[in-house]
């Protein structure tokens, strides 16, 4: 898959996954690490996914923790994604959205803009910590 280029599947099973992989280990080049950020899914933890990973060392994955899709740039894209092409549209078949999203990512990655996050850490830890102590005493009243 070449940078900027998109891909589709019906399906999100453990064979869709390792279809991914494989492709991405064919495409780059072989002295290069592949470091993927991936959520939770348990397609990753089917038995033939870790087994291919382990005859294939130099991919990596990073498994996003569970309910943390706030901190999941991933989710960000989609919400750009529904916010900007899907939510205001009808389509009459798969294809045609398909078309759209194809669209709407080329139009992206014609001027593509970081993300940067805007929140300091430190804030971040201390809302946790100030929800987790108001959750507390909740539970405890």
């Amino acid at each position: 898959m070449s940078a900027g280029e998109s891909r589709t599947e019906t399906r999100h099973t453990h064979v869709e996954r390792l279809r991914f992989l494989k492709q991405l280990d064919r495409e780059t080049p072989s002295d290069q690490q592949l470091r993927l950020i991936v959520d939770n899914y348990a397609t990753y933890k089917h038995e033939k996914v870790p087994h291919w990973l382990k005859r294939h060392a130099r991919v990596i994955l990073h498994f996003t923790p569970t309910g943390s899709s706030w901190m999941n740039l991933v989710e960000r894209l989609f919400a750009d994604l529904t916010q900007d092409c899907v939510r205001e549209e009808s389509f009459e078949s798969v294809r045609e959205l398909i078309a759209a999203i194809d669209e709407f990512l080329a139009v992206r990655n014609e001027e593509p803009k970081r993300y940067v996050w805007r929140a300091k850490g430190e804030d971040i830890l201390r809302k946790i910590e100030k929800a987790r102590a108001a959750l507390d005493r909740v539970i405890n009243s």
